[in-house]
């Protein structure tokens, strides 16, 4: 089976542009509950990793070692936009762990928004590694990294003991042997997987039972990113806002070329969805779209995430990207 159209872009009345892609939706026994195209396709996941790696870093009690706040789990879980409060959680931390910025393996970057990126040119002048979508992510990296004793160089190396127990990790939760490992935009290892087996994957994490030992940990993790959401995102990202409408029942995270997965407790499952081009645009939309066949997220409030206008440089609405449903 093929990839299915999954987003529609007009110019007028006219159709322009299309968004092919492919989703499933599948529990923590490996029931794929519904599938649209085919979910063996193989894919990097990209920032949708996060839970997963976020779950590595902080199970075991590391999280209760390094007094952890709600905030710093969900900075690490987090594709931020390097807003202030992005960046003074950052700064902070690494102010407290005592370790310069340059430590994180993760290029610099301007912050997303406009504004922040104007302040952030007027101030500095100059990109900086804090300001990257993945700092919290690489922040937790150094922490326990420096917690366990391990070297904190490199720690972005398929063979550093973060890495290789990251990737045992993904293969137990999955049940699918990795064979191919790519890096990352932020330069950590990103495994190449079938869709319906890092779905499965991510289902794990919500269902605690199953996890036993590690199901505090697990729950924490939902619960902190469901707790702060603009955290994980930004002031107005989708996967924040999609997260604030589900009022802590699902916490959706963003990755890129076109990844979008949504955590759901109480299916014991986990949505994921790959737009083959890539298009960030239509994965924001598809996830939507796809949510709202669950019947958890009031219909209403979904439409303006599965239809959004389309704007020429004077704001003038002139199309619009729009949900097919299947």
């Amino acid at each position: 089976m093929k990839p299915i159209k999954m987003v529609e872009v007009t110019r007028g009345k006219d159709l322009e542009s299309v968004h092919f892609g492919t989703a499933v939706l599948i529990n923590s026994s490996g029931e794929i509950l519904k599938e649209w195209g085919d979910s063996n396709i193989p894919i990097y996941p990209r920032s949708a990793l996060k839970p997963i790696q976020t779950f590595n870093l902080y199970k075991n009690g590391i999280a209760e070692d390094l007094k952890l706040t709600d905030e710093l789990i969900a900075i690490t879980t987090a594709s931020h936009h390097a807003e202030n409060f992005h960046q003074k959680i950052i700064t902070d931390w690494l102010k407290f762990l005592n370790i310069d910025e340059n430590k994180l393996s993760c290029g610099a970057d301007w912050p997303w928004n406009l504004n922040d990126k104007f302040n952030a040119h007027s101030n500095d002048g100059k990109k900086r590694k804090i300001f990257h979508n993945c700092s919290g992510k690489h922040c937790g990296h150094l922490a326990v990294s420096k917690h366990k004793g391990l070297s904190i160089e490199n720690y972005q190396k398929n063979d550093h003991l973060i890495q290789k127990d990251l990737i045992k990790l993904i293969e137990k939760l999955s049940n699918y042997k990795i064979k191919n490992i790519g890096v990352d935009g932020c330069t950590l290892p990103n495994p190449l997987i079938p869709l319906n087996k890092f779905a499965l994957a991510a289902s794990q994490l919500v269902d605690y039972k199953r996890l036993k030992e590690h199901s505090a940990i697990a729950q924490r993790i939902f619960k902190s990113c469901t707790k702060f959401p603009e955290i994980t995102g930004g002031t107005n990202s989708v996967n924040c806002n999609l997260t604030k409408l589900s009022k802590g029942k699902i916490f959706f995270k963003n990755g890129a070329e076109g990844v979008f997965l949504a955590l759901i407790p109480e299916l014991k499952a986990a949505l994921a969805v790959k737009i083959t081009d890539g298009a960030a645009r239509a994965a924001e939309i598809a996830i939507a779209g796809l949510i709202s066949d669950l019947n958890i997220i009031d219909e209403e409030q979904l439409e303006k995430f599965k239809k959004k206008p389309v704007t020429n440089s004077t704001d003038q609405i002139i199309g619009y990207m729009n949900w097919v449903k299947n």
